[in-house]
């Protein structure tokens, strides 16, 4: 079997309907050709932006997106699919082709985040794969950028392995906190594959297992000098914890040393006001403070704004686990389909839920800035071959809430518009390099400078207008009308 965090690159790892349609569609035409595009609905934990992330992971798994002998044995052993289809998906493989945004952009519901064109067959099998990596992914990059804005865009470290979905989720959940903004985690495992700073240093256990605190401190110090933070806690914070770690602590301070200490329980605003107090009277100035328990950004935002001693914050459960918001909204739907006449032509859901209405045909994202470069707008506009749009600089243009109702609002141009979905994959294989993780991470970081902080806040925060031009505004339209009027 394979090791856990390789299932996802097996074509397997999708839902079982998406089989049973895949089957369905190469009897009657296995070539016949579709697109895709994957959104979401509403932004996660009541906010005003979202970090996409996962497209690296998206992408290695795609490349090796096959069906295994012993997948194909499985898939016959259901009794639900015929000789023929299975031999045809031996030879399965990812041959279209990938737009997405950059990894780490700042994105807003309905727009499109990765669009996919190729065989209705393999844009319906990689759907599942395709949705969860993203889905998860985005939500952890969302809420560990949501901590850092809270913080003052300070030090976030990710402690979340013990408390994350499964050993997959961990890996994943400290990839994408590292996207957004987490300096280091404790996962040893996502430090050897993805290269992020790992860091921590004791638990309770090493403190318990010594004679006394005073020794553990003594131990830990001897053979750690350089990366020495006290855990305090473990049996009196102030009476017994920062009382140690002074004495320890001012030995180190005669070797040339600095160290550090962190408070894992209790009120931390009382707490490490205190604790600084007797850190600054024992001329321990530099020691610096890291904060754990439980936090959150709503938890952190607080303490920060009370003006509390604390250096570095560590994260853990609510941070990889998405804390109150356990999922993130993104669907994948099909947006045009090749037609008995060869044509791809432009589809849509309807629904009796607006939210629930998809924009028709292919669709490039425009993100529109004012004279100061500071993002206003994101539009969806056409992108097929026939009818591609295109937003320029010094026009003013209409765009439509993308309910296709009458709301609206009218822009000239004067910042150049900035296209967000790039082609990353063409005919299977990669046409651009992938940046690296320290890129998508700063990437993150500078994108969300240019919002405005009325977007940013935790509380009720700005909604960031999506809307859609006036030819996709009529083409959605006229599709309503159509499918209206066969009812």
């Amino acid at each position: 079997m394979a090791a856990v965090h390789d299932i996802s690159h097996s074509a397997l790892f999708t839902d079982l309907y998406s089989l049973t349609m895949a089957q369905g569609y190469w009897k009657q035409n296995p070539n016949r050709k579709a697109i895709f595009e994957m959104f979401f609905r509403w932004q996660p934990f009541g906010g005003g932006y979202a970090i996409f992330a996962g497209l690296g992971t998206l992408l290695d798994n795609l490349a090796s997106f096959s069906f295994s002998d012993e997948d194909i044995g499985y898939l016959k052993s259901l009794g639900m699919f015929e000789d023929a289809f299975t031999e045809y998906l031996k030879n399965f493989r990812f041959s279209g082709s990938l737009w997405a945004m950059d990894e780490g952009t700042v994105v807003f519901p309905q727009e499109p985040l990765i669009r996919i064109e190729g065989s209705l067959i393999e844009c319906q099998i990689i759907e599942g794969m395709l949705l969860n990596i993203i889905n998860f992914q985005s939500l952890i990059a969302t809420k560990t950028r949501r901590v850092w804005v809270a913080s003052g865009k300070g030090s976030i470290m990710e402690f979340g392995l013990r408390r994350a979905q499964g050993p997959d989720g961990a890996l994943s959940a400290s990839k994408a906190a590292y996207i957004g903004g987490a300096m280091g985690t404790s996962n040893a495992m996502a430090g050897k594959v993805f290269g992020i700073p790992v860091l921590g240093t004791m638990a309770h256990s090493w403190v318990m297992a010594f004679p006394s605190e005073e020794d553990a401190f003594n131990a830990y110090a001897e053979m750690y000098p350089d990366k020495t933070i006290f855990l305090l806690d473990t049996y009196d914070t102030l009476k017994s914890g920062i009382v140690n770690a002074i004495n320890v602590g001012k030995k180190l301070k005669k070797q040339g040393k600095n160290f550090g200490i962190r408070l894992d329980s209790g009120d931390i605003q009382y707490l490490s006001t205190e604790v600084r107090k007797m850190l600054d009277k024992a001329g321990l100035n530099e020691a610096a403070i890291t904060a754990s328990n439980d936090l959150d950004e709503s938890i952190i935002e607080t303490l920060v704004n009370a003006g509390v001693p604390v250096d570095m914050w560590g994260v853990g459960t609510r941070m990889v686990t998405g804390g109150n918001d356990s999922a993130f909204t993104g669907v994948y739907k099909m947006t045009a389909c090749e037609d008995a006449a060869a044509q791809i032509t432009p589809v849509m859901k309807v629904s009796d839920n607006p939210e629930k209405i998809t924009n028709p045909g292919p669709k490039q994202v425009w993100r529109i800035k004012d004279s100061q470069g500071a993002a206003i707008a994101d539009v969806l506009a056409l992108d097929n071959s026939a009818d591609a749009e295109k937003i320029e600089t010094g026009y003013r243009y209409c765009f439509w809430h993308p309910s296709a109702d009458y709301r609206h609002f009218y822009h000239i141009t004067e910042w150049p518009p900035q296209p967000l979905l790039k082609k990353y994959v063409t005919n299977g294989k990669p046409c651009v390099p992938q940046p690296s993780l320290d890129e998508i991470r700063a990437h993150s970081a500078a994108d969300l400078e240019t919002f405005d902080s009325t977007y940013k806040r935790l509380l009720n925060p700005h909604v960031y207008k999506v809307s859609i031009t006036e030819k996709l505004r009529d083409l959605k339209l006229e599709l309503i009308t159509s499918h209206l009027s066969d009812l």
